[in-house]
């Protein structure tokens, strides 16, 4: 990166860090590169589930001022269904409503007008109705850039489409319809939009021509995450899937895996087993749970458990972006089995970084043929580990985010 520092403000609906789940390790993974080489502020929202000490600790590592401050629209389980019930008579989306928090945009306005910034950059769209275009007197305003990290109006559509039950998907049509008019406002309003792969990119372009975007992919720490001589070695019998369990792609994704293709596996390799690690399983996914298959919750070290499996699958169906799950395989030296969409945007060659399937006869086969010859295992996972490193690490994406920034007109600090 360039030596001349930016002050950038950063606006979140979630804090950063400690990183627990995708969305924050993306977050976390460009803004601790970003604060390497810049002054970085940050106002965040935090919701219930976040320790609010915990985050404020681990970001002021980093950042230069935090803001945190809790978010009164926070719900859960039936609250939070609740809510959702009652957005539909809203001219707003559900996400628009629960970002609508009067002490963030007051605490915006003391930021803001007490401190001039070069660059504001906003995590996600659902914040997009505070006003970031602010100075102090006399001083130039910012550039605000957004960071997509889906086109979550598109991954609403889909939740309508093909996800839960039917009163799920009554409100998933008509909240997307509202979160597509929020959402393109936002990118419109932006000096810049960064997704995370081409495919999203061509979906926003061709619904907001002329904006200005780039694409940051999602990646890895891949000094973190990589082969140890320590680590357990592989068990020849343990699958792994990863990640966030209450969030709509990961629980199809794992009902599919589980319902269509475990079986499948267990019958060929009677021996095997599944362990599906991730905070807050669904109860419908806790009720597959068995001597073969084990649901762990959350764990603070995702990389011993890697570390043993024989495979790592990522069977989904529905989203948008890319999975850090697969790049975070990847620089761990694991072969993935994924579906097509869930190896969307990320450069990986199948049957030789990854193996891709998209019917379960063909997944449970891809896995299989893994579980049966460890040499293709490893051999797979070094070529994944190789492409990780030289084309997914969070110093590589934060430097290209830096250049987007720089390349904006009108970004002179």
């Amino acid at each position: 990166m360039t030596e001349q520092r930016l002050n950038i403000l950063h606006v979140s609906q979630m804090p950063a860090s400690p990183p627990r789940f995708g969305a924050q390790a993306r977050i976390h993974g460009l803004l601790t590169e970003l604060a390497r080489h810049h002054d970085v502020t940050a106002v965040s929202l935090v919701d219930d589930g976040f320790n609010i000490d915990e985050c404020r600790q681990a970001m002021e590592s980093y950042c230069r001022k935090v803001y945190l401050l809790p978010n009164p629209n926070s719900a859960n389980g039936v609250k939070k269904r609740l809510k959702q019930l009652g957005s539909l008579t809203s001219p707003l989306s559900f996400e628009r409503l629960i970002g609508t928090v009067p002490a963030l945009q007051d605490t915006l306005d003391r930021v803001l007008r007490t401190t001039r910034f070069d660059i504001v950059n906003l995590e996600f769209t659902f914040l997009g109705h505070c006003n970031l275009r602010q100075a102090p007197p006399g001083g130039k305003k910012p550039l605000i850039f957004v960071d997509s990290h889906n086109i979550d109006y598109e991954l609403a559509r889909q939740y309508a489409r093909c996800s839960g039950s039917l009163v799920r998907r009554l409100y998933a049509e008509v909240n997307w319809r509202k979160l597509r008019r929020e959402e393109l406002q936002t990118y419109a309003d932006a000096d810049g939009v960064y997704l995370c792969s081409t495919n999203d990119e061509r979906r926003l372009l061709d619904e907001v021509p002329g904006i200005r975007t780039a694409v940051i992919p999602n990646a890895a720490d891949v000094e973190y995450y990589q082969p140890s001589p320590g680590d357990p070695t592989p068990d020849g019998r343990t699958v792994v899937f990863f990640g966030l369990l209450s969030y709509v792609p990961n629980i199809d994704g794992v009902t599919y895996f589980l319902r269509d293709i475990w079986p499948r596996i267990a019958a060929a390799h009677p021996n095997s087993r599944l362990k599906v690690i991730g905070g807050n399983p669904h109860p419908s996914l806790r009720a597959f749970a068995g001597p073969q298959i084990e649901f762990t919750g959350f764990v603070p070290d995702l990389r011993p458990h890697l570390a043993e499996a024989a495979a790592v699958v990522v069977p989904l169906r529905l989203g948008g972006g890319t999975r850090l799950k697969i790049v975070e395989g990847m620089a761990m030296g694991k072969a993935i089995v994924s579906t097509t969409l869930g190896a969307e945007g990320i450069e990986a060659v199948d049957g030789r970084d990854i193996l891709i399937a998209d019917t379960p006869a063909a997944f449970a086969d891809s896995v299989n043929r893994l579980l049966a010859d460890s040499a293709l295992a490893a051999h797979i996972g070094k070529s994944a580990r190789r492409l990780a490193v030289q084309r997914y690490s969070w110093r590589e994406a934060a430097s290209a985010l830096d250049r987007f920034y720089r390349r904006i007109p009108g970004n002179d600090p």
